[in-house]
């Protein structure tokens, strides 16, 4: 074989593997590149819940249980559907009923077992992914008016 030849077959095999080993690092990256699931996610079991992932959507209007200790219950919807919350810690400041919250933890028997919980802001802040999921999921212009009825957004009726 010609040098020009092996050294044409010694750089396409060099770029195969590299497109190989990028392929292999990409497909174990694929779940954990999501910041966070949606409820709807986690339940149709598009979501990977048999290990640790991010859920994120808004704490549900009467949901919040306090346990013994430290223990809370509070479910997590993205109004469309909804995932039961078991975290024992001590809550952000700014965690309330309907306001955006991502959780980290695992999904156990049905209920995600939290072992972090990360609030919004400030009053009138959602991130950006939440909102996004209540978009996807059609529920964000019903999300949008029912905050603004119970005055949490600006140009609210009541506050």
């Amino acid at each position: 074989m010609k040098p020009k030849h092996k050294r044409l077959v010694f750089v396409g095999t060099g770029l195969a593997l590299l497109a190989f080993a990028a392929f292999l690092i990409l497909s174990a990256m694929e779940d954990s590149v999501v910041f966070f699931h949606s409820p709807t996610e986690v339940v149709e079991g598009t979501a990977n819940a048999s290990r640790r992932i991010r859920l994120g959507g808004l704490v549900e209007m009467g949901s919040v249980e306090k346990g013994s200790g430290t223990q809370m219950r509070f479910r997590v919807t993205d109004l469309k559907a909804t995932v039961p919350v078991s975290y024992t810690g001590v809550l952000p400041d700014l965690f309330r009923e309907g306001q955006g919250v991502v959780v980290e933890g695992q999904l156990r028997d049905g209920v995600f077992v939290a072992d972090q919980v990360l609030a919004k802001h400030d009053e009138t802040y959602m991130p950006p992914e939440v909102a996004d999921a209540l978009k996807k999921s059609g529920q964000w212009q019903h999300m949008k008016e029912s905050m603004q009825q119970a005055g949490q957004l600006p140009g609210s009726k009541t506050r």
